[in-house]
């Protein structure tokens, strides 16, 4: 079996250059600290014309701080922002053909929803024939129509949401920033608003850079996500690529869940490894492109990744021609609609999980707590990263 990270059918950094050329953005070693803090530190980053771009990252990792430096409501200490080749670090964020949409919306409580999002738009040295056609189309296009006379406090979370975005695409910004734009809003309406962020992004051919926390918002919607920790870019990747392909345990665990089992290179043979896992026994993992130095590393299995079999009903496997294998016991079982999660205590004394699709309706199939089982995965199911 193949890594998915390694198939031709992968959106690599490559085919995305293609896509996306023109860097639209360039972030060069830009740093801002409050006090004693870095909040960002000596971060570059290109961003293309067209993308769609997540920043991901935990609470204070310093990526709303990136976003708000973008929108000129914050200077840098040091380093450049450019936007088309011209640095505006320096430019006041009105004067900037960038927009930003927060994360409460900021909506004016006495204006209506059409005076909300023709707001400013004088500014721009639009006249009011301009200005009216404009709003209109921003009410067609975010499905407001009959509703323009509505005030903020006669509309739903998902209502406002579309409001603020309207106004912030109301001046046809190059680059619209969105701060967590979606935390207010219930599962469902936000996976709706997702795609319809999506349809719209890919409509009008604009650059977005979305700030949020929760990873699988960024998985869904983004062309490439850059995850930060510290003031710093761990890595920037496709989604695919950052899932199936961590560049360390940090992103690794930080990105989705994971079996993370330290252990010990024993041998290497061409482009198979042998390791002695901590609480497992002998793995076999696929040689990565950047192999560790050490011989000490963290072997990452993704718990989708782990198929699961009766103890005897195992035919086909053999773990001495490179198959993966370990037995252990049901420990715990997690219900969650579409898959189940399995807690395996293992012979070897470590803990495993496994999920699995749940594809009957019914359990017949499902392991019990206390059921003996067989946990198998290919070596190109294992990630080897540096301990």
């Amino acid at each position: 079996m193949t890594n998915p990270a390694t198939t031709a059918d992968v959106a690599t950094e490559d085919d995305l250059a293609v896509a996306y050329p023109t860097p639209l953005l360039r972030i060069d070693a830009v740093s801002k600290r409050f006090g004693a803090h870095a909040a960002v530190d000596g971060l570059s980053l290109d961003i293309r014309k067209g993308e769609f771009f997540a920043l991901l990252g935990p609470s204070g990792c310093g990526k709303t701080t990136l976003l708000r430096m973008l929108a000129g409501f914050e200077t840098p200490d040091s380093g450049r922002i450019e936007l088309n080749g011209e640095d505006i670090a320096a430019v006041p964020p009105h004067q900037r053909p960038v927009n930003m949409m927060f994360q409460n919306y900021a909506l004016f409580p006495h204006l209506s929803v059409r005076d909300n999002i023709g707001f400013g738009l004088k500014n721009a040295g639009l006249t009011r024939v301009g200005i009216d056609a404009r709003v209109a189309d921003m009410i067609a296009l975010v499905k407001l129509t009959g509703l323009e006379q509505r005030k903020p406090h006669q509309l739903s979370g998902g209502q406002k949401q579309r409001v603020a975005l309207a106004r912030a695409l109301a001046r046809h910004p190059k680059l619209l920033l969105l701060d967590e734009p979606l935390a207010a809003l219930d599962k469902k309406l936000r996976e709706e608003t997702q795609t319809e962020l999506m349809r719209l992004q890919r409509q009008l051919g604009l650059t977005f850079v979305i700030v949020t926390h929760d990873q699988d918002e960024a998985m869904s919607m983004a062309d490439r996500i850059g995850v930060m920790h510290g003031g710093r870019l761990q890595q920037v990747a496709t989604p695919r690529q950052l899932y199936e392909a961590p560049a360390s345990r940090w992103v690794a665990e930080f990105v989705g869940d994971i079996n993370a089992i330290e252990g010990e290179i024993r041998v290497r043979d061409g482009h198979r490894l042998t390791i002695e896992g901590h609480g497992t026994g002998t793995l076999f993992a696929t040689l990565p492109q950047q192999p560790p130095d050490a011989l000490a590393v963290c072997v990452a299995i993704r718990p989708e990744k782990i198929r699961l079999s009766r103890r005897g009903l195992a035919a086909g496997l053999n773990h001495s021609g490179g198959m993966n294998s370990i037995e252990g016991v049901v420990d715990d079982v997690g219900y969650l609609g579409g898959r189940s999660v399995y807690k395996l205590k293992l012979d070897h004394g470590a803990t495993l999980r496994v999920a699995l699709a749940n594809t009957a309706r019914l359990d017949v199939d499902a392991y019990a707590i206390g059921e003996r089982v067989t946990a198998w995965f290919t070596p190109d199911d294992c990630v080897v990263l540096a301990r």
